[in-house]
């Protein structure tokens, strides 16, 4: 009796040792830093602990610190196992050798890279792999007056044809702007609007060798089209401010804009209250708006949408089947909790399983979004219309993403130098020709 005593003693310490040894932490970096959004992280982390005996260590970095913090780590063979960054990163990470590309494309092969929207993953190839998972993203949306539109037997507003025609029939200020387009020149909003615009007409200042010189007959087309916004718009320095108000007051048929004016929309944040009638909580304006993600240009009639696109990389020096584990947990099982951190801000990349396909674009469209009250998307707006917003991320888009040149291009739309040449057309200071000409050259002495 000892004897076996003594055998199942050991068994049990034996037993127990392998379980420790077999319990792993890992570091998780996670750009989302506010208190409530790293709450909801660490319960995540801790739901996978008590599922798998693996810990996370949820670490906040500021993602203006991203950059050199990861570069630094790298340096030292000190990287976490697990960061959740912006595109931007994603292929100059993967050419570092910062990211494990080969672990990161198999996770997205093992949920099913067809479970993902299509942009969001064509945004993160590298050598034939997906060199980071995505997460989650947003698109850019013209906001549109539907009511507006019906009532005066419009098509929705996703072509520079369309958009025209709806300012030609809507337009009569002061008491109803066509449109609110961004024209002040040191805002990045131009920047991002802009941007938009010209990838609807196919436009693109980059190529795989760097810069590559903007196509004239193309680039006017954007030119002109830009200049009938801006004169459908208020005089002045324009931008998200005096167009959120103007469409809030029911002065503006339409405005361009990121998808985190949804929930103000409806009247659920104080700070930014619809003024269309006397209730600052009514949802009546988003009852009568509709959105278009992807639209087009004569020169692109299949359109585009401009998306900020995040992702989780495992890196190089991760413990790689832990951190595997986690992504899959969080894009699978965990992947409603994921995106509950910002649903206005975080539509699902990822839709649904391979059993049901809509899976997470119907639980993401129940979160409850909004600040001072709560409401899920789907009781403020129409299913399609819920099905429009993440939609373009099928057809997400930016420049230099796939020539590999998106480092190039931010520095380009950094320097504001479209911007300044737009408006000088626009103003008519510059004419088309000249305007392109001058784009080219400012853009082409970019390096």
């Amino acid at each position: 009796m000892r004897n076996l005593t003594t055998l199942t003693g050991a068994l049990l310490v034996t037993v127990s040792m392998t379980a420790m040894a077999s319990a792993d932490t890992i570091r998780f970096w996670t750009t989302e830093e506010q208190p409530e959004r790293l709450a909801i992280q660490e319960q995540m982390a801790a739901t996978f602990a008590e599922q798998t005996g693996h810990e996370v260590e949820v670490i906040p970095v500021s993602e203006s610190e991203l950059g050199t913090r990861a570069t630094a780590a790298f340096a030292a063979n000190d990287l976490p196992d697990v960061i959740y960054h912006t595109l931007q990163y994603v292929l100059p990470w993967a050419e570092a050798g910062i990211l494990d590309v080969e672990t990161n494309d198999e996770i997205v092969q093992e949920l099913g890279a067809d479970t993902f929207q299509a942009g969001a993953v064509a945004m993160a190839q590298f050598d034939g792999s997906t060199a980071a998972v995505p997460v989650d993203g947003w698109t850019q949306m013209i906001v549109y007056r539907k009511d507006l539109f019906d009532e005066a037997g419009l098509e929705a507003p996703d072509s520079y044809a369309d958009i025209t025609a709806a300012i030609d029939a809507l337009h009569n200020p002061p008491d109803m702007y066509g449109f609110v387009a961004a024209t002040k020149v040191d805002e990045n909003f131009m920047s991002q609007v802009l941007e938009h615009v010209f990838l609807a007409n196919g436009v693109s200042p980059v190529g795989a060798d760097g810069f590559a010189p903007l196509d004239e007959a193309a680039t006017l087309e954007v030119l002109d089209f830009y200049k009938a916004l801006a004169e459908a718009s208020p005089p002045g320095e324009l931008f998200w401010q005096q167009s959120r108000e103007l469409y809030f007051s029911g002065n503006a048929a339409m405005i361009i804009w990121s998808p985190f004016i949804l929930d103000e929309l409806a009247g659920l944040r104080d700070s930014a209250p619809p003024t269309i009638n006397d209730d600052p909580t009514s949802a009546e304006l988003a009852s009568k708006t509709d959105v278009v993600t992807t639209f087009s240009g004569p020169s692109n009639p299949d359109g585009a949408a401009w998306a900020d696109v995040r992702y989780f990389g495992v890196t190089a020096d991760a413990n790689t089947d832990v951190a595997a584990e986690f992504v899959k947990f969080s894009m699978d099982e965990g992947y409603l909790d994921t995106l509950s951190i910002a649903p206005e801000g975080k539509f699902p990349v990822r839709t649904g399983t391979a059993e049901e396909p809509n899976k997470f674009v119907d639980g993401w469209a129940q979160l409850p979004v909004g600040v001072d009250r709560k409401a899920p998307l789907s009781d403020v707006y129409p299913a399609e219309t819920v099905a429009r917003i993440t939609g373009g991320l099928e057809t997400a888009a930016r420049w230099g993403v796939t020539e590999g040149q998106l480092s190039l291009a931010s520095k380009m739309i950094n320097s504001q130098i479209i911007n300044r040449i737009v408006r000088q057309y626009i103003d008519g200071e510059l004419d088309g020709a000249a305007a392109v000409a001058q784009m080219n050259e400012e853009l082409g002495a970019i390096d």
